[in-house]
């Protein structure tokens, strides 16, 4: 199973089962990386510039962990485990139901346009060098990371994790509700 820089497992063999499409794929089937970041990677853009910017996947033969540059990454609002769905209230701090799960780290900045390359493994292999998450709940999160649990694994959302959406949903119901402002003022005195 892969592991994160501090040893602990990521709960997948292969971060490319679960990478999605790349988020520097445009609508329109082209390179971003390509178009907005080309000082980064001249050589790179200058063979996306000669194909018109088209992304490197376009090619039948090609997957992602092909591209130099390919990197997914979630939006956080649904568990991949268990499938909770996050429920955010604007302006409250409260910390997040589903968070970013790395799958892959990617290559770490080391300085102004340095990087340092991805470490090798114990068996002397490499570690993918692309960024890849997913959306786990807090309570995956821990299981994955604390144990032999899987991404992948059927699981069903922790009881607890339930009760604390079921709380949020109420407190989203309660800012929906509306009352006139006579009748606020009333409630006031």
């Amino acid at each position: 199973m892969e592991e994160t820089p501090d040893g602990t497992p990521v709960g997948v063999d292969d971060p490319y089962e679960f990478a999605g499409r790349c988020d520097h794929l445009t609508g329109d089937g082209r390179c971003r990386f390509a178009l907005e970041r080309a000082g980064d990677d001249p050589e790179f853009a200058a063979a996306r510039r000669r194909d018109d910017h088209v992304c490197v996947v376009a090619d039948e033969d090609v997957e992602w962990r092909d591209c130099p540059h390919y990197r997914s990454t979630t939006d956080a609002k649904e568990c991949v485990r268990c499938g909770l769905r996050e429920v955010r209230i604007a302006h409250d701090d409260r910390r997040p139901l589903v968070e970013a799960h790395h799958l892959s780290y990617g290559e770490h900045t080391a300085g102004a346009g340095e990087t340092r390359e991805a470490e090798s493994t114990r068996d002397g292999g490499r570690e993918p060098s692309h960024e890849i998450t997913v959306g786990l709940c807090r309570w995956c999160h821990t299981k994955v990371h604390r144990s032999f649990a899987r991404v992948d694994d059927d699981a069903s959302p922790d009881p607890e994790a339930v009760a604390e959406r079921e709380s949020r949903r109420g407190d989203e119901l309660g800012e929906l509700e509306f009352s006139a402002a006579s009748e606020r003022l009333d409630d006031d005195g």
